[in-house]
């Protein structure tokens, strides 16, 4: 049954229907289908996306049939681009303390990690951080892949160019295999960190832009795997079948180093040295 209105519940539903309506799809990084909209702004299956919840969940909460926790209310502050105002009068309406949130401090690689990445000279090699965010890369790495430095640090992630980046996508010659090993490992980071706004609204961002990733993710498939060969298709060398090892950094469990080599005497390896041989300049952290 419906609350009355002008219960907080129905008010709290009333404001999030307005943020709903004041945000473009444009606004949140979500493309434009093209097809008319019956109302105003986002969607509440947009928003139940960015939000990572289900549909009818969300529906319940506009029309004021569910109490908000402060966890969700977290999330959908961010899904909403709640300012600090607007974020205080809806924990207000729910009754809700927001959690004081401890800062995340900005990953850093150490020095010998650093070093270590640039005396790499013939294999590409990159450090993952939490949500697989790019934290460093070397000048293989950026040869191989792409100028990471041109993408903003929110955008600097894996798995999200992995899935919206072109030039990314049409670098796997097995891009299927990629995405879906790629979405079950941030399956697992979400399992270690259930709690983390950004790894949220990175798969809120990714289930709404693509439909492979909702419907991967959906699935709940998850995997920590280390080790495996990966397959290229270079718009300069041509083919290229590299293994993958994977170690976690011993100064920070939550960075990992991944690195590419490929066999001596195959072809791959004659092509990674040719390129890695250009020293594409590689703009690290």
């Amino acid at each position: 049954m419906s609350s009355e209105h002008g219960t907080p519940a129905a008010e709290l539903g009333e404001f999030l229907k307005a943020r709903r309506a004041a945000l473009s799809p444009a606004a949140v990084g979500l493309p434009e289908t093209g097809s008319a909209r019956r109302v105003p702004g986002l969607r509440r299956e947009e928003v139940a996306q960015l939000a990572v919840m289900s549909v009818d969940y969300y529906t319940r909460l506009e029309q004021g049939r569910l109490q908000a926790s402060a966890s969700i209310l977290a999330v959908l502050a961010r899904a909403l681009r709640l300012d600090e105002d607007q974020q205080a009068y809806m924990y207000r309406l729910a009754g809700k303390t927001p959690a004081k949130r401890r800062r995340q401090r900005a990953q850093r690689v150490t020095p010998s990690m650093r070093r270590l990445l640039d005396q790499l000279t013939e294999a590409p090699a990159m450090v993952l951080g939490r949500r697989l965010d790019i934290v460093a890369w070397n000048a293989g790495a950026a040869a191989l892949y792409t100028d990471f430095a041109r993408y903003a640090d929110a955008e600097r992630n894996y798995v999200r160019l992995l899935f919206v980046d072109p030039v990314m996508r049409e670098l796997h010659a097995d891009w299927e295999n990629a995405a879906r090993t790629a979405a079950a490992t941030l399956r697992m980071e979400a399992a270690r960190y259930p709690d983390d706004p950004q790894l949220a609204s990175l798969v809120g961002e990714l289930s709404v832009r693509d439909a492979d990733f909702r419907t991967w993710w959906a699935t709940h498939q998850v995997t920590s795997t280390s080790n495996a060969t990966k397959h290229y298709r270079h718009p300069l060398v041509g083919e290229l079948h590299l293994d993958c090892d994977t170690w976690v950094s011993p100064e920070d469990p939550d960075q990992r180093i991944l690195i590419l080599t490929a066999a001596p005497d195959t072809p791959s390896h004659d092509a990674l040295k040719i390129l890695t041989s250009w020293n594409t300049p590689a703009n690290h952290l």
